[in-house]
């Protein structure tokens, strides 16, 4: 389905989008997409549809497969952390986009299950299997690499460095697909923080905004990406022959404090907020009971206070631009305007 619609928020898409996909190869492309019941990966199945690819998603039992009501794709129940249940896929796929993992959880071999070992699971089944295989996408994240330490953006020559479970988890996942590089066509892609409809974590950042409460901490600094130009940017790393054995970072290419963040969505919301500075020292002690007695694990808990005692997470897209031809398209402004009418559009807020 091809539209314009600006509540849509998205690009218009060639008219001959599908059938360039279709004979470049003499058939569709097949890919496979792990975590497409999640933020990002929804975005991305509902993109590689749209542009004509066969897509098979890799679904949990217990996934919420909201985002793929009427989505013309095929579902296979199966765990990344499960190798049997990998067995199942179909060893012809043209490209894989690994995005299943997790961002939150309370204990760190949680994590390592999800994103280093699900990781090795996938890969040595795809390995052993698809021959056919034009590019495995790891979707990686700034945390990986950690914050930057004198201010300046990083770059992909900066050596890791992460302060979080998240992020030593991320980085463990970097490097067991690097040491595939031989045997696959596999390319990293590490976006800062992402943001756009359907995403829960800025939205806890907006509901708080929109309760008139801004809890500062003091300056920080910040690369974003709009969850479109994201997608855009990874399908564009798994069609360009030149990226294979890569590693990118994405972003908007600016860099936002935190009152830069926050005043484009008290603008947006039309809303007055009383800004409350909190030590980190109390943040922390908050962060920790709320964690102690909240019965889900939220965005907000002690993995990512290590993050936010930090207050440089900037990276540098140049690389991405000069090697993918990658440039952003959504602003900030409108970046933030559209998320705002989606989560208004679906009572979030």
């Amino acid at each position: 389905m091809f539209y314009k619609k600006k509540m849509r928020h998205k690009y218009v898409l060639p008219l001959d989008s599908y059938w360039r996909n279709c004979s470049k190869y003499g058939r569709p492309m097949k890919a496979l997409v792990t975590g497409a019941t999640g933020f990002i990966g929804s975005h991305l199945a509902d993109e590689l549809v749209k542009r004509g690819y066969r897509v098979t998603c890799l679904v949990r039992k217990t996934s919420d497969l909201r985002w793929m009501e009427g989505l013309d794709v095929n579902r296979i129940c199966g765990d990344c952390q499960d190798e049997g249940s990998l067995k199942q896929l179909d060893p012809d796929f043209d490209y894989v986009f690994h995005l299943a993992g997790l961002t939150k959880a309370k204990k760190e071999e949680d994590f390592f299950c999800a994103n280093a070992k699900g990781t090795e699971n996938l890969l040595r089944v795809v390995s052993a299997n698809a021959s056919s295989l034009r590019r495995f996408i790891y979707l990686s994240s700034l945390a990986a690499v950690g914050p930057s330490r004198n201010g300046s953006a990083l770059d992909e020559t900066r050596e890791p460095s992460p302060v979080s479970s998240y992020g030593r988890s991320k980085w463990e996942g970097e490097r067991i697909t690097l040491q595939y590089k031989d045997i696959l066509p596999v390319t990293i892609i590490r976006p800062p923080a992402v943001y756009g409809p359907r995403d829960r974590d800025f939205h806890l950042f907006f509901k708080m905004l929109k309760r008139g409460f801004y809890p500062n901490w003091g300056k920080c600094y910040y690369s974003l990406l709009y969850v479109d130009d994201l997608v855009r940017g990874m399908i564009m790393a798994a069609e360009t022959s030149g990226a294979a054995g890569g590693t990118y970072f994405l972003s908007d290419g600016m860099v936002y404090s935190n009152e830069d963040i926050v005043n484009e969505i008290v603008q947006v919301l039309n809303a007055k907020v009383l800004r409350l500075r909190i030590p980190k020292a109390a943040l922390n002690l908050l962060v920790e009971v709320g964690e102690l007695f909240g019965k889900k694990t939220s965005i907000i808990n002690r993995d990512k206070f290590r993050e936010l005692s930090h207050s440089h997470w900037v990276c540098d897209p140049k690389k991405a631009e000069r090697e993918l031809g990658f440039k952003p398209k959504v602003t900030i402004k409108e970046g933030i305007k559209w998320t705002a009418d989606w989560y208004r559009i679906h009572q979030w807020l």
